[in-house]
This record gives structure tokens, sequence and C-alpha cells, in this order.
């Protein structure tokens, strides 16, 4: 069954929204008074959203560690020693009843991730069962697999995929300090494939890897100028693992972040800004100042993949201080 796109994806578009944003435009938002940047944020936020709801994911690794790419971020590159183990794919049973669980708790979307460069025809296979099994426990459905063909996101269309996560991770210009594996294009054309195929499009970066403020305007602005925005835009901290070439990683200034999350919101309006990985590390002020530059997602449980997050009841806690509510799935 092909994924059925909501009333607004086929309605005309926002003449408020840019598609034309140049890299100096973006710079000039981090360059602002952080008031000023945080009034900006807050305005667009509340244009297009509930600035009190927050849309709630949980990500599971169905296929852990063994990765050929080289991404200096990655625990489960196979060119890095960092004590995890390779993992086959998960059964059926156990990813349907990680959902249920992650649904109970209060999750609207089920992310999977697989440790592949590009998955072959044979593998897809089990990932559409997955995906049928977690749309039939009335959530919505996202993966990350890797570089697509073509056919291989109208596959994934078919069996019912809402979301589709590849980041673009940094600027092409940083792009090479980061990866020698594949290309900066590579990851443009796979996003442009999942768009063809009429898949959401799941799409950000990560903070903190050494690039500078001029690398993470250039980074969204190659997103806000897509033809569509993502959907859902997820802004990483690096969380820097013991093995991978970034593990000595200075972390980002936290402010420095949180512009990221404003710039984000103010050039990609519409789009569900995700305060993804690096929480674990943040305090609760420092999300607070997240939520109110505009993040409206977050990964809910306590791993991300192959590292930790914050456990549930301490979102949940946070929430309830910041008077904040989960998104409902179905509002527009």
């Amino acid at each position: 069954m092909a994924t059925t796109l909501p009333p607004e994806a086929h309605a005309a578009p926002d003449p408020d929204i840019r598609h034309d944003w140049t890299q100096a435009q973006a710079l000039a938002l981090f360059d602002l008074p952080f008031n000023d940047l945080i009034f900006r944020a807050q305005a667009a936020h509340r244009a297009h959203f509930d600035p009190n709801a927050v849309q709630l994911s949980t990500l599971l690794s169905i296929k852990t560690g063994g990765c050929p790419e080289d991404c200096a971020y990655c625990p489960q590159s196979a060119h890095y020693d960092t004590g995890l183990e390779r993992e086959a794919l998960l059964g059926l049973d156990r990813v349907t009843e990680a959902a249920r669980r992650a649904r109970d708790a209060g999750a609207s979307r089920f992310c999977m991730g697989a440790a592949w460069r590009s998955p072959t025809d044979a593998q897809l296979a089990p990932v559409c069962e997955m995906i049928g099994a977690v749309k039939a426990l009335g959530m919505e459905t996202c993966v990350t697999l890797g570089m697509l063909t073509g056919p291989q996101a109208a596959r994934l269309a078919e069996a019912g995929l809402d979301y589709y996560n590849h980041n673009i991770d940094t600027s092409e210009a940083f792009y090479g300090e980061i990866i020698s594996t594949r290309r900066f294009s590579d990851r443009l054309d796979t996003l442009s494939r999942v768009r063809d195929a009429g898949i959401h499009v799941c799409s950000g970066g990560i903070v903190g890897m050494g690039e500078g403020r001029a690398d993470r305007a250039a980074m969204l602005a190659t997103l806000a100028s897509l033809p569509r925005h993502p959907e859902s835009v997820p802004v990483n901290r690096l969380v820097a693992v013991a093995g991978t070439p970034l593990e000595g990683a200075e972390p980002v200034d936290g402010l420095e972040f949180v512009r990221t999350i404003a710039a984000a919101r103010v050039m990609m309006p519409a789009s569900v800004v995700r305060l993804s990985a690096g929480r674990e590390d943040m305090t609760d002020e420092m999300q607070a100042l997240c939520f109110l530059a505009g993040a409206n997602s977050i990964f809910y449980g306590d791993m991300l993949l192959t590292t930790e997050n914050p456990a549930s009841a301490a979102d949940r806690a946070l929430f309830d201080r910041l008077g904040l509510h989960p998104m409902d799935p179905s509002a527009p």
C-alpha cells in the first residue's frame, strides 16, 4: 500500500516559505544578537505550530555495526574499534514488540536504523515487513538504511513508509573532512529519490565535528533551498565516542547549538525540528532554550541507536516543568 501524504503536502506552496536561502543569508541569521534570533525563531514557530507541542519518536537499531562507511563520528563504522559488537538484522517479532513498547510509552513515530552503506534488494524485504507491522500498531514509520536507488525508494513507499532519514551531516565544503566513502552529492541524490517516491524526508546534520559557523550555515542553506523542505530536520550535537576519529572533539558551545536550532526554525518554519543526539549531555536549561528556539521533536527512550539518551521518565518530568505536551500526530 502506497504512503498517503497529508492534505497539506498537496496544497499550494506557502509564499512565506523561502527556498532560495544562501549561505551568506543563513550566516547573517547566526550573527544576529541572541535575543533577536530567538524572537524571530519564536515568531516562525508560532506561525506554524502549537509552541508547546513536541513530537515524540523512538529509534531502534535493527542492524548494528559493521558499516563499510568511514563516517568519523560513527561507532558503527567497521573502520574503527569502538568495542561495539556487530549484530545481525533483528527479527520481526523483536522489532514489533519494541514498537509496541514505544507506542505505549507515548511515542507516535517509530524509527528503525540499519548500519548499511546501501541495502540490497534482499535486505529490503524484511524491512518492508517491519514497516507494515509498525504501521499496524497505529504508529508513523521511519527508516534510515543508507543510500537508495529509485526502485528501492518506490518499494519502501509501497510498504507504507512515512519518513526516510538521510542526514547531509554538514556543509559540502567540510564534508570531505568527515567522510571519504561517499560524496555529498550522493546524499542529495538519495533525498531526491525518496521525495520522488512520495515519502516524507527527514534530513539534518551534526554540530560539533570541528566545523565552523559558516559550515553550519551552509548545511542549513542546503536543506532550506531544496524544492520542498524536509518535513523533519534533526539537529544532532556530536556524541564523541571513544575509538572514533572525533573522540577528542571539543564540545560545541551550548549557545551556538541553540543558535543552530533557531536558524533552522527561521529557515524551515513549517518543518519539525528535532532536538536529536547529544541530549544526554545537555542540562534541562539548555534543552529548554532549544525548545524556546523552535525545536519541537525529540527522540524518546533510553537509547539512540548505540548511544545513551535521556530516560523517558526524565523527559516526562522536564515536559511537566516546561508545560509541554506530546504533539498529536493527526494535527496539521
